[in-house]
């Protein structure tokens, strides 16, 4: 019909749709630039939120963040990946270091432990910061749901001998958890191995000479 308009060239439609795609990119990127500085505070404010309760009563200079240790593996700490540290110092004198460990063996999966150590040796704390053990048994080791991970503050290889650090059940000093054995063996093993890995490294835990250090990396 004469009436009919003419479809618009194929051109000019793959234009308006690159036009759009070049605006909607643009968009992405300013709110990304926008938003990243917030979320990188988020994400600051809620590390510091979480490595605080171990270092109660304590004092300290700066952000517990500020100087961070990774210890690559091989190393004798618990769990298989490289190991974050987060020393603490006050005056430029250490304090404490503070470790994310990993507990190979829990009941039901790896358990993520952060162990606070002060600089004489003694534990500032000990915290569970990820775990799947079994709701109402196993997960009882989350400061939450029961205060049994609070027995550990201010013990250290000399109080108990470094020959009772288990549960009870196993001839140890420690309580276990009612109806439920495995999950605190792997918490107090794995509290234990980051305390000798501290005794023999301690020197290399608090070292400034750089950010990342091979401190007890295991040698071929």
């Amino acid at each position: 019909m004469s009436g009919d308009k003419p479809n618009p060239p194929l051109w000019s439609s793959a234009l308006i749709l690159a036009v759009l795609a070049a605006v909607c990119t643009a968009l992405v990127a300013v709110t990304q630039r926008t938003a990243a500085p917030r979320i990188a505070a988020n994400e600051q404010a809620w590390l510091e939120q979480s490595l605080a309760p171990v270092l109660a009563g304590l004092s300290y200079d700066g952000k517990l963040s500020e100087s961070t240790l990774v210890i690559p593996t091989p190393h004798t700490l618990p769990g298989d990946e490289s190991v974050s540290v987060y020393r603490v110092f006050a005056d430029d004198q250490p304090v404490a270091a503070l470790f994310v460990v990993t507990a190979r063996d829990g009941f039901t999966g790896p358990i993520k432990l952060l162990v606070g150590i002060a600089a004489s040796g003694a534990l500032t704390g000990v915290r569970v910061l990820e775990h799947k053990e079994t709701p109402g048994l196993g997960d009882l080791i989350d400061s939450s749901r029961s205060d049994w991970i609070l027995q550990f503050s201010g013990r250290s290889l000399a109080d108990p001998d470094v020959s009772r650090w288990a549960i009870r059940p196993d001839g140890g000093e420690f309580d276990q958890l009612t109806g439920a054995s495995i999950t605190p063996r792997a918490v107090v093993k794995a509290i234990k191995e980051t305390l000798l890995y501290f005794d023999a490294h301690r020197s290399e835990v608090f070292a400034r000479s750089g950010e990342t250090v091979d401190a007890g990396a295991e040698q071929e």
